[in-house]
């Protein structure tokens, strides 16, 4: 297929717009927005760049985002990275495992993958989310067998010791041998990411609109939310007993 020098100078452009700001918003640049939507062919070559760069391009509402794949170190954090980002220095891969747990966790709060929309509430007190971890970890250590940690990926034993060996502060204060200062490292990591919203002073956590666009897309499909739950180390009595 043979493509007009114009379509393709303005997919660079979408595209450019896309890896320099991870999104293309309607209401920052509608003539973009508007060849993205609105050209077929415009939208393939801004996909065919996206797969080039182990990206999905994808649009949600009026927003276009920028997805790197899982494994794109690039445009996208490495594994290393990450746990320079959200553990203390010095930190293992319990910690680093522990910190996705911990995402996971908030995740399945926030979104249950049922309905029209995949959210199912508002917000979280980060003291429920501590709480939360700690009793899925206990869970999952006292209930899952090392065949089961093989087949999911995680060892919840180490995690759990990882956790248990952060300290709890009445006062909440965020040091970072604190269980407190962990998770507000990894919240405000994800704030800084544009995926929540992070109010410290009221020590609560919402989504953004970037955040559940992305989860719809995801977790309505329903094998991507059986995994999750699996990863968790939640059955499906719990489901039963959380729709009641």
């Amino acid at each position: 297929m043979a493509y007009e020098a114009e379509e393709v100078k303005k997919s660079q452009e979408i595209f450019w717009t896309l890896v320099s700001k991870h999104e293309l918003r309607e209401e920052d640049n509608k003539e973009l927005f508007d060849g993205y939507t609105q050209n077929p062919r415009i939208m393939e070559l801004v996909k065919s760049q996206g797969e080039m760069a182990e990206c999905t391009v994808e649009r949600y509402g009026s927003v276009v985002y920028l997805i790197p794949y899982e494994d794109n170190d690039i445009l996208g954090f490495s594994k290393q990275e990450l746990k320079a980002r959200l553990c203390r220095s010095g930190a293992t891969d319990k910690d680093y495992y522990l910190s996705q747990f911990v995402v996971l966790t908030m995740l399945t709060e926030f979104y249950d993958g049922q309905g029209s929309s995949s959210k199912s509430r508002e917000y979280i007190k980060v003291g429920e989310l501590i709480n939360l971890v700690s009793e899925r970890l206990l869970e999952a250590g006292n209930n899952i067998t090392e065949d089961e940690e093989e087949k999911t990926g995680l060892a919840f034993s180490n995690m759990l010791e990882a956790y248990t060996a952060l300290k709890s502060d009445e006062k909440g204060r965020k040091t970072k041998t604190t269980k407190e200062g962990f998770i507000h490292r990894i919240l405000t990591f994800l704030q800084e990411q544009g995926l929540i919203e992070y109010i410290e002073r009221d020590d609560m956590i919402n989504t953004t609109k970037k955040l559940d666009s992305f989860m719809d897309w995801n977790l309505l499909n329903q094998n991507n939310y059986t995994r999750v739950r699996k990863v968790l180390g939640l059955s499906d009595e719990e489901e039963m007993i959380k729709g009641e």
